[in-house]
């Protein structure tokens, strides 16, 4: 097995991985490889069915030729499912027609068998990166506060300043409550809501963590 290198996997949490594929020996050994890394939990699937009916995985590996089933059709009844899903397509027959598609469909990448593991570690690093996946609840709930507060604020046409000046917190912390670094306390976040013009419950309400 090739080595791993640690800049090539980003210190992230466990990040949920579904693969999709007829070929009952590849799944084993992605099953095999990605549970060895540590980074990953695997789920493997030879029907779409199965896999939809599961909860909602951060990646989805996606064979496009499965016997009876459509690659693009099970791609577009995934992203129908779950919109925002990461998807990164696998496939021995790959074609350039086919990337084209595929591509247009919003997948992630593109990787054709067969392929390397430092091809397939470094695609799934790139997606984590990109997408923001393998965080904690928490963090999630942290980066979609800030975001949510930012948001209020740029549609008051207020800067860090005008925020800190109607609720009295100091512009470095509202810098790292928008950047998701901390939690405001209760307290903090009652003076943010009434400088915003928000109740604590929309403001919660309105964030997906």
């Amino acid at each position: 097995m090739e080595s791993k290198t640690q800049s090539e996997t980003p210190a992230v949490g466990i990040v949920d991985i579904a693969v999709l594929d007829d070929d009952k020996d590849f799944l084993q050994y992605m099953e095999d490889f990605l549970s060895d890394e540590g980074t990953y939990r695997v789920s493997t699937y030879t029907h779409p069915d199965d896999l939809l009916a599961s909860s909602r995985p951060e990646i989805v590996l996606l064979d496009m030729k499965m016997g009876p089933f459509s690659g693009a059709i099970e791609l577009e009844r995934i992203q129908q499912k779950w919109p925002d899903v990461c998807v990164v397509i696998v496939t021995g027959y790959p074609s350039l027609e086919d990337m084209r598609t595929t591509f247009k469909r919003q997948v992630f990448d593109y990787l054709a068998k067969p392929f390397s593991l430092v091809q397939l570690r470094q695609t799934l690093a790139n997606a984590i990166q990109t997408h923001g996946l393998g965080k904690t609840p928490q963090e999630r709930l942290h980066e979609n506060l800030g975001r949510q507060v930012k948001l209020l604020r740029v549609e008051k046409n207020w800067s860090l300043k005008d925020l800190a000046s109607h609720s009295g917190i100091s512009v470095s912390q509202l810098s790292s409550i928008e950047r998701g670094a901390h939690m405001p306390s209760i307290e903090s976040l009652l003076h943010l809501c009434e400088a915003l013009g928000t109740k604590p419950s929309e403001l919660l309400a309105s964030i997906d963590f």
